[in-house]
């Protein structure tokens, strides 16, 4: 049992030490707001472009059955 805790004790040391050196050597986390909105009008065109995809497939086939 007291070995047990030794290792979790281990394991709780070695997890606080990397989020430690993980937060000192991070000086930009994430993307910024010029990025977000690149991103955000490339899937809105993308979604554009589906959309007027699958209306002219839709008409097309109203077309034949008509």
């Amino acid at each position: 049992m007291p070995t047990l805790i030794a290792l979790a004790y281990l394991n709780a040391l070695v997890d606080t030490t990397r989020a430690r050196a993980r937060g000192h050597n991070r000086t930009d986390a994430g993307a910024s707001t010029l990025e977000l909105v690149i991103i955000v009008l490339g899937l809105i065109a993308i979604a554009g472009v589906l959309v007027v995809a699958i209306t002219a497939a839709v008409q097309r086939r109203v077309d034949q059955i008509t």
